[in-house]
């Protein structure tokens, strides 16, 4: 069963999340603040975190951060602010999803079921078993020398140093590296990462790049891996 937990003070909304959720044979755990949300993480070990912006002990996008820097788990963000400019933020900051209340329940189910999709989906590459004696999942060699994937752990490998990323980046990072040389519009991002059906936009798959190369070159002003196709994409160099 999908564990799920609900990170959210307010006492109606809160109730009708777990009604809801319970109902559609999810197990829930909600919690009100920010630090219960960090102990649950642990203790319940969820699946996927739905998370409001405005708790009691913290607020805003850098409280989506830190949760991030806390897990690799989903993280759908539940705001009444509806503005692009909070819904980008709330990306950057590692938020797999954005939500603005009031939502039709059913929306939120299509879009948890989207983001769990692409989360437990695995290619046939991340499916080959491990290579005998390496005691990990780790991509065994890749594009480029000195970059891996971490399968397992779900991170990237650079110089063997373990790049933590959000799911948004990892998801995007290992579509390059299946596909290496390959120029892949924003619209081909947007469904590898999020399916159709969840709040993406061209802007995001910006950003996500950008934050990708901050972790991975040595000057992303002049990135070696991940290139820029103007007026297409982009494309992973091998």
């Amino acid at each position: 069963m999908t564990r799920v937990l609900v990170i959210e003070d307010d006492a109606i909304i809160g109730e009708m999340l777990t009604l809801y959720l319970t109902e559609e044979m999810f197990e829930v755990q909600r919690v009100e603040t920010s630090r219960e949300g960090k102990f649950a993480l642990g203790s319940f070990n969820p699946d996927i975190l739905l998370l409001d912006l405005m708790l009691p002990d913290a607020s805003g996008t850098e409280l989506c951060a830190e949760f991030r820097q806390l897990t690799a788990i989903p993280i759908i963000v539940i705001s009444t602010k509806p503005s692009v400019t909070v819904r980008i933020q709330a990306i950057s900051s590692g938020a797999d999803d954005f939500l603005v209340k009031p939502f039709s329940m059913q929306e939120l189910k299509v879009r948890m079921d989207a983001v769990l999709r692409r989360t437990n989906a695995l290619s046939p590459a991340a499916a080959q078993p491990a290579s005998a004696g390496t005691g990990t999942s780790a991509v065994a060699s890749g594009p480029q020398q000195g970059l891996t994937l971490d399968l397992e752990r779900r991170t990237i490998v650079l110089h063997g140093e373990h790049i933590e990323t959000t799911f948004s980046e990892y998801e995007i990072m290992k579509l390059f590296y299946q596909h290496p040389n390959r120029v892949f519009s924003r619209e081909e991002l947007i469904n590898a990462v999020r399916g159709i059906d969840s709040f993406i936009n061209d802007r995001a798959i910006d950003v996500h790049v950008t934050n990708l190369r901050r972790k991975l070159e040595k000057n992303p002003k002049e990135p070696q891996y991940i290139k820029t196709v103007w007026g297409v994409g982009y494309k992973f160099m091998n």
